[in-house]
């Protein structure tokens, strides 16, 4: 059992999360990922990760590590932080990643315009560039669906270029899944990240 490597480079994600069970850490372990092959982490969330979670999953960096890690308050007006994601992205050098944790409210529909602002980012940037957005999936209240979570504007997010991923409990614990297109993937969270 190792710690999973996520080879990514170049996708959009938008992963839908079932309730609170490790979106931001799953968005951490990934940055970790990026910033130890050299790569930076640009961060935009309405709040900030917790400190003692952040300090777990980075805890095998180096300081010097860390410094490639750069947060922003994702707050007030949504294409304004979009315009300094893009400024950002484009300016500084070796960015691989740009997460936006909880970039949408926690349950209804996903506002159309949000939607546009997030393809106007991927479209915006080097297309090198993995562009990760997380929030709350949603239950089928129509029984329809085999999948514990719904990931919320799912055709919407395939049309603007989004690949969409689901992270669910299957059970009480630590087990999680993440669930891809065309896979699967067994993970157990732990203090410093998800292993398989």
């Amino acid at each position: 059992m190792g710690r999973v490597l996520f080879d990514i480079g170049g996708e959009n994600i938008h992963l839908a999360v079932e309730g609170s069970i490790g979106g931001t850490s799953l968005g951490l372990h990934m940055a970790t990922d990026v910033i130890q092959r050299g790569g930076r982490v640009l961060w935009a969330s309405p709040f900030m990760p917790d400190n003692v979670r952040f300090g777990q999953l980075f805890s095998h960096l180096s300081l010097a590590h860390s410094a490639r890690y750069h947060a922003m308050n994702l707050v007030g007006d949504f294409d304004q932080a979009i315009d300094i994601l893009i400024e950002t992205s484009n300016s500084l050098p070796s960015v691989e990643l740009v997460v936006l944790d909880d970039w949408c409210e926690q349950s209804g529909k996903i506002p159309s315009d949000k939607i546009a602002a997030v393809q106007r980012l991927t479209e915006s940037i080097d297309e090198g560039i993995c562009v990760l957005l997380t929030s709350k999936g949603s239950i089928d209240a129509s029984g329809n669906s085999p999948d514990a979570i719904v990931a919320r504007g799912a055709e919407a997010m395939r049309k603007a270029g989004f690949e969409v991923w689901r992270l669910e409990r299957p059970k009480d614990g630590p087990f999680r899944t993440l669930v891809r297109p065309n896979e699967a993937l067994d993970l157990k969270l732990e203090e410093t990240g998800f292993f398989d």
